[in-house]
């Protein structure tokens, strides 16, 4: 029984229709040229704050999702080092950190060039070069099946099957062939930068060609495909939206690794990239907004609350969870109660804090960046 598209006569003859799309492609487009040019209206250091928060979003959902959770410090900090930005010798001590922040930047300097074997091992190795039992940089070679499954021992799913790693070495060589062809320019263009994405990760996840690290190196070539088709690095991060809704996004790739009708899989994979791309949007309006809130708070905070606020925004458009109140606080600043509680007076005093939750212990705050 033929039960995965890699196993059916037709397989990479990827059929669909872009009936039901057309309108999230257009309001795609439309989004791309707006965030393009307000990060281009942007000043210097504003817009490298955006990019930087959008690349460090990708990096850390992108190993969410495989349920690895990355120091974000040593991940921004390998980021900032790669960007060639000033880091003091020493200070990224996680080296999965520091290899997944090498390869986050290598994606957006090397996006126009062609895909190549070497690339995507290089790519294997800065993700698992500190993981001891597998071998790096190479396709899996292992006898088993590769599948992906789910549930309790002796109770598992089955959910998808990938090729023999005997089948490995000639279906990526005819990937490789296929992502260069269809690439600005060659001979299978797919001028729709969503689309061809959308076909991009699912074929790759089809394969999955590596013994671990399929799902962040997968994400890493839709997001290349979506750079080159535009013509310049994207500013979105599809592993952040990805992570939001993440049964959604498995749901959708095991259904349309059962056949190459991808109608369903594109029509839900352009949402995606345009759900990415608003979001990237409002986060370089948050961004803008956090840099005029310094510019009119910073002379009149102390080193505890610049801690604190600076914590707070952290969590991005969302706002921090629950607010801030002063257990929160002691415990960031690790100062009495007291203090605590006169340092929040004081912010809600002079604007910078509004108040979300009254009386008692449940007073709490956020940060009035409106």
């Amino acid at each position: 029984m033929e039960e995965y598209n890699w196993q059916q006569k037709d397989w990479t003859n990827f059929r669909f229709s872009l009936e039901n799309a057309e309108s999230d492609l257009l309001l795609f487009s439309e989004k791309t040229g707006r965030v393009s040019g307000m990060l281009e209206g942007l000043p210097e250091e504003t817009r490298q704050d955006v990019v930087i928060d959008i690349i460090l979003a990708e990096a850390l959902k992108t190993s969410e999702i495989e349920g690895e959770y990355l120091s974000r410090r040593d991940v921004l900090s390998s980021i900032r080092k790669n960007l060639g930005l000033h880091v003091s010798p020493g200070q990224i001590r996680d080296k999965s950190a520091a290899g997944l922040g090498e390869l986050m930047i290598d994606l957006r300097q090397s996006f126009n060039e062609p895909l190549t074997k070497e690339k995507l091992f290089f790519w294997h190795t800065l993700l698992l070069r500190e993981n001891k039992r597998l071998e790096v940089g190479q396709w899996r070679t292992h006898e088993e099946p590769m599948q992906v499954i789910s549930g309790a021992m002796g109770k598992e799913k089955i959910h998808f099957e990938a090729p023999p790693s005997t089948q490995v070495p000639r279906e990526m060589k005819t990937f490789i062939r296929w992502f260069n062809e269809t690439a600005p320019g060659g001979i299978q263009e797919i001028k729709s930068a969503p689309v061809r994405s959308a076909i991009v990760h699912l074929y790759f996840e089809s394969i999955h060609p590596f013994e671990d690290g399929n799902g962040r190196i997968g994400r890493a070539l839709a997001e290349k495909a979506l750079s080159q088709t535009i013509g310049r690095p994207v500013i979105l991060s599809l592993s952040r939206t990805i992570e939001a809704k993440k049964k959604d996004y498995y749901a959708a790739l095991e259904k349309a690794q059962r056949s190459s009708e991808v109608t369903g899989w594109i029509t839900y994979f352009v949402k995606l990239a345009l759900d990415a791309q608003i979001e990237a949007e409002e986060q370089i309006n948050f961004t803008l907004k956090k840099t005029m809130f310094f510019d009119k708070y910073k002379d009149r905070l102390n080193e505890r609350q610049l801690i604190v606020i600076k914590r707070m925004l952290d969590e991005g458009t969302k706002g921090f969870e629950g607010g801030m109140n002063a257990r929160k606080y002691v415990g960031i600043t690790k100062t009495s109660k007291a203090t605590a509680t006169r340092d929040m007076q004081y912010l809600l005093e002079i604007g910078a804090f509004i108040l979300v939750g009254k009386g008692g212990r449940s007073t709490s705050y956020q940060i009035n960046i409106m």
